[in-house]
């Protein structure tokens, strides 16, 4: 065995939490390098729901237009349907993932990015293409084995299948994002919470042109109540589109104390024919596949110079759309903080607020996505559809729903509040939006002492925009001469950016004093952005001659309500303190 390769950063794993990190870390120039066991990218749908998170990601990362370009657009994923099959009887719907006209104006208000669906397959060599373009090293068919770590790096033990050989690779630092058996997760011995298998699904890929039964009412997402339904799995039967309306994903439960179905191509059919409820389309079933329903999550992400990313320290099943999601925000938080402590301007105690930041959000997504599958149980419930019972005897409550009685009026009323409730999976912008960081365990963040007010309404149903130290800065459309721009479009880039306004002189010669490299924006009557809307002056939560400190990731670092004729010495503490040097 030998070692010929070096690199600062090693990543294990191509999916989405590991081609983000390879991302942004060429992007800001950091030498890495990504393994994956596999001869080729993800080759089935997978995670696919993309939110305005997400999507703020990928803007700043410069890969906002490729995305959309391969992505089914927000308008035709959201009648998100309840039936008993795709040819038989509707139950109701839910407009989800912000096409309902009010959600909507919060997704536009909220965020200059839309929402829309990416099917893993589809983003994977997005992301990879360009970090490969920006100086990323890939290799497939490359085998993480183990790991040593010491003072000064890790050496990683790999295997190459083409050849058949082991070596190794030395690099500062190491970046586990090999998935929900993550491998590296557990030679770090990272403590999880929760448990793992708590049912079973399975995936079934075709094709079907099935324009007929949804055309006309275009959704992601098509969910199917038959007998069978409630075992296992995510709580009733699901037809996902994976492009409109030809390519198909089928999730279907199992009972996961008996182990998997065998999974024939007949058996597939039989599923996917239950589903459609139609025997005469032509169907043609590609890949299945069984796995578990999951709900857990790491309490510490890193063990000295290792850490881990997206289903390596969360696990939990597709509700909400939540872990494609997560996983790239995870690895744009350890980005930019790997940079500066490559590069000597932060101290290595600023690695530690990667665990601080996200393993609250990972505990919270688990959590949230799994809350979702029990959801569905009152829709069943409404139908009496939970009791042991035959099936004629189900498709019999359903039909009862029509009868003309108090009885079935009331039946009615409680399908459709069951249904309605489902918003808490579909249309949860507050989830997506609202994560914050606390500056009580979190040194990037620098508390301005004023009291949190929490928030005016659900947090998980609204986003509430905040200037707040740990929350995303808000999005407001500004104006720089004839181009309008969002206040995201300013910060981000891999840098620290400074926000202040007319009066803010002495903030500007504070951020121009630091050896750190932080952009200046002043927004302004007369100044180089302007605010015609008002919009930031309502948003921003300091006066015009206050301050933001905004980190390379958005999120806001440091607030000042007004000018400070100490300004420079205040802004130095605030730096030492995030930057791990005070």
């Amino acid at each position: 065995m030998h070692t010929d390769v070096v690199t600062d950063v090693l990543i294990v794993g191509s999916g989405p939490a590991g081609a983000s990190a390879a991302l942004a870390l060429s992007t800001y120039g950091v030498r890495n390098m990504v393994v994956t066991r596999y001869a080729s990218l993800a080759d089935t749908p997978r995670a696919h729901i993309t939110n305005q998170r997400t999507m703020e990601v990928l803007r700043d990362l410069g890969v906002e237009q490729e995305a959309l370009a391969k992505a089914t657009p927000q308008h035709l994923m959201g009648n998100t349907t309840f039936c008993t099959s795709l040819a038989g009887e509707e139950l109701g719907r839910v407009r989800s993932w912000g096409n309902e006209p009010l959600v909507q104006a919060a997704h536009e208000l909220a965020s200059p990015t839309v929402m829309c669906d990416i099917p893993q397959h589809l983003m994977e060599p997005v992301l990879v293409d360009a970090a490969v373009a920006r100086g990323t090293v890939f290799r497939h068919s490359t085998v993480y084995k183990s790991f040593t770590q010491d003072a000064d790096g890790v050496t990683v033990t790999v295997e190459d299948r083409v050849r058949g050989d082991e070596y190794t690779i030395r690099a500062k630092y190491l970046i586990g994002a090999d998935g929900g058996r993550s491998q590296v997760a557990e030679d770090a011995g990272l403590p999880m919470g929760g448990q793992m298998g708590v049912a079973g699904s399975i995936n079934i890929v075709f094709d079907a042109d099935l324009s007929r039964y949804t055309a006309h009412r275009p959704s992601t997402l098509y969910w199917v109540l038959a007998p069978g339904a409630t075992v296992g799995g995510i709580g009733a039967g699901l037809v996902r589109c994976v492009r409109p309306w030809t390519e198909w994903l089928i999730v279907w439960g199992y009972d996961v104390t008996a182990g998997a179905p065998d999974l024939t191509t007949e058996y597939a059919e039989s599923v996917v024919r239950q589903l459609i409820g139609d025997d005469e389309i032509p169907v043609t079933v590609k890949s299945s596949s069984a796995w578990t329903v999951n709900e857990m999550y790491a309490e510490t992400y890193s063990n000295g110079r290792v850490f881990c990313a997206g289903d390596a320290v969360h696990r939990h099943p597709p509700s909400n759309g939540l872990g494609s999601n997560t996983s790239i925000q995870d690895s744009y938080n350890l980005a930019w903080k790997l940079k500066l402590v490559l590069d000597g301007t932060a101290g290595p105690r600023l690695l530690d607020t990667y665990t601080a930041e996200r393993a609250p959000v990972g505990r919270q997504i688990v959590t949230r996505a799994n809350k979702s599958i029990g959801e569905t149980a009152p829709i069943f419930e409404a139908l009496e559809g939970l009791t042991p019972q035959t099936p004629e005897q189900l498709w019999a409550n359903i039909a009862a729903r029509k009868e003309a009685t108090e009885a079935a009026e009331k039946q009615r009323a409680r399908l459709r509040d069951a249904i309605a409730h489902k918003v808490y999976e579909f249309n949860a912008h507050g989830v997506d939006l609202n994560q914050r960081y606390s500056a009580g365990s979190s040194t990037a963040v620098v508390p301005d002492g004023t009291p949190d007010p929490g928030f005016a309404r659900d947090p998980e149903l609204y986003h509430q925009p905040s200037s707040r130290p740990g929350a995303k800065l808000p999005h407001a459309w500004i104006t720089s001469g004839t181009r309008t721009v969002s206040t995201l479009d300013t910060v981000g880039k891999g840098r620290f950016t400074l926000l202040t306004g007319i009066g803010g002189e002495g903030w500007l010669r504070a951020a121009r004093a630091r050896s750190l490299d932080i952009a200046t924006v002043v927004i302004g009557p007369g100044q180089e952005y302007e605010d015609p809307y008002g919009d930031w002056a309502r948003l921003r939560e300091v006066s015009d001659a206050g301050a933001l400190l905004v980190r390379p990731d958005g999120y806001v670092a440091f607030r000042h309500e007004s000018a400070a004729e100490d300004a420079e010495e205040v802004l130095a503490r605030a730096l030492g303190r995030i930057l791990g040097r005070d």
